[in-house]
């Protein structure tokens, strides 16, 4: 447990950090730059399922090579852009003036609606999808995923974070309530594609719009707060869903998740009505 504790120390000791050095080099077309380092997240988070066919050992065993690797890589190749803010002094006062600003508040609340699906899809889609399905899983998270935080971040640059995060949302949220309907029929399958590419498509916006919104100096400290508190609803939702699927079946349990991306959708309608436009890409 000890080890497994340092494991996810670490591994979300990467993340925020990740994206202020992207941040620092993309002064503009921030949410392309950041739709690309979630790509890699997503690829990353998908290819255990290319391994299930392992035992747990070598899966184990293989993605600690990958993260190894990586690690050489970002020693030796990652350095802050030139737009990487000088560095304050620790406040983490500054969370709550944070929440003190209304258009931050909406970027936590959309970012808390998408967490509360993301991670609880990616995590159970598997079982969702029964025995021997790990490559289709790849598929639908990791290739339609890819697709999905590109176009968003592309699109966010030309029309804005908000409008682009509210549909991928609510397209999301749609998906999560049809499943009910198509599951166990071929209309599954298609229908997994659209949701693994919408799903995630509006995960950059929101970093890419707190960047913009929140004071400079404190960057990392805003991105960091707005990751952890997106990572404990996720742990909820992971932990509860296969509970809820045990007393009503997956069928009915996994359109529970559309709650989280409607939610996250009035948010992101509230904050293009009051937003900065000149800050938000558009």
């Amino acid at each position: 447990m000890g080890l497994r504790f340092l494991t996810g120390f670490a591994l979300a000791a990467v993340y925020p950090v990740g994206m202020k050095v992207v941040v620092s080099w993309f002064p503009r077309g921030r949410g392309l730059a950041l739709g690309v380092l979630l790509a890699a997240l997503t690829v990353g988070s998908a290819m255990p399922n290319l391994l299930t066919v392992l035992s747990w050992r070598p899966v184990l065993f293989g993605t600690a090579a990958f993260a190894v690797v990586s690690g050489v890589l970002a020693i030796v190749g990652v350095r802050p852009g030139p737009e990487f803010p000088p560095s304050s002094s620790w406040e983490p006062r500054y969370v709550l003036r944070i929440l003190a600003d209304r258009r931050q508040r909406l970027v936590f609340l959309g970012y808390f609606g998408h967490m509360w699906e993301m991670y609880a899809l990616w995590a159970w889609l598997p079982a969702y999808l029964g025995p021997g399905s790990g490559p289709r899983s790849f598929v639908v998270i990791g290739i339609c995923g890819t697709f999905g935080c590109l176009a968003g971040g592309a699109l966010s640059d030309r029309h804005g974070r908000p409008l682009v995060a509210m549909i991928a949302m609510l397209v999301s949220g749609v998906c999560c309530l049809l499943s009910a309907a198509a599951f166990g029929t071929v209309a599954l399958v298609p229908l997994l594609l659209v949701w693994g590419a919408a799903v995630v498509a509006d995960s950059g916006q929101f970093s890419a719009a707190l960047s913009e919104l929140t004071d400079q100096r404190y960057v990392g400290t805003a991105l960091t707060a707005m990751t952890a508190c997106g990572f404990l609803i996720s742990g909820l939702t992971i932990q509860l869903l296969p509970l809820l699927a045990d007393a009503v079946g997956w069928r009915q349990a996994v359109p529970l998740l559309a709650a989280g991306p409607l939610v996250g959708t009035l948010a992101m309608h509230r904050l293009r009505a009051h937003q900065n436009t000149a800050r938000l890409a558009i």
